[in-house]
């Protein structure tokens, strides 16, 4: 793939999880979660985007989240479970990313706050319309979806390279 190759990045926040007496990684979805994770996949079906790869965190909670989101999309892409996704700060999350094969043009994450909405914010060196002000004025809930695009290979992902495409939040539909 060329320097100039298009890509897409959308980062998805589980949606809203149980309070069990579990450890966090076990925590399932409430019966809200279980709502939400659909219209999250129903949305990422309306951006049009087949994506390569989704990766996911091994949490149950993420991993319940896809199962439900992915139900929803006309074509699954291959998925990859990634234990570094858990509880990732920002710069983690580029490392990972920056791992992604270059023949993925189009990638989904699901994962955790405060990683996805951090990342979503530190990667948006621009944004379409007011994309931006109204992510960083929800605070990225449950089941928030953020789409970024930049140039590039992969490795070449850093802070400031790409643009917010598109924020959504299970509650502005």
């Amino acid at each position: 793939m060329s320097a100039d190759t298009p890509r897409r990045i959308a980062l998805l926040r589980h949606a809203k999880a149980d309070w069990p007496q579990v450890a966090d990684h076990d925590r399932p979805l409430a019966d809200r979660g279980r709502r939400d994770a659909p219209a999250a996949g129903r949305k990422l079906a309306e951006t049009g985007i087949t994506f390569d790869l989704a990766l996911c965190s091994t949490a149950a909670r993420t991993r319940e989240t896809w199962k439900l989101a992915v139900q929803e999309l006309p074509y699954r892409p291959r998925t990859s479970y990634d234990e570094r996704v858990y509880d990732a700060s920002p710069g983690e999350l580029i490392a990972l990313l920056n791992e992604t094969p270059d023949e993925v043009d189009d990638l989904l994450v699901i994962g955790h706050n405060p990683g996805m909405h951090a990342l979503a914010d530190i990667l948006s060196g621009r944004a379409e319309g007011d994309t931006q002000a109204r992510m960083n004025r929800t605070g990225f809930p449950t089941a928030a979806l953020a789409v970024v695009s930049f140039t590039g290979s992969w490795k070449s992902l850093e802070p400031g390279v790409g643009t917010l495409l598109d924020y959504w939040t299970p509650k502005e539909h």
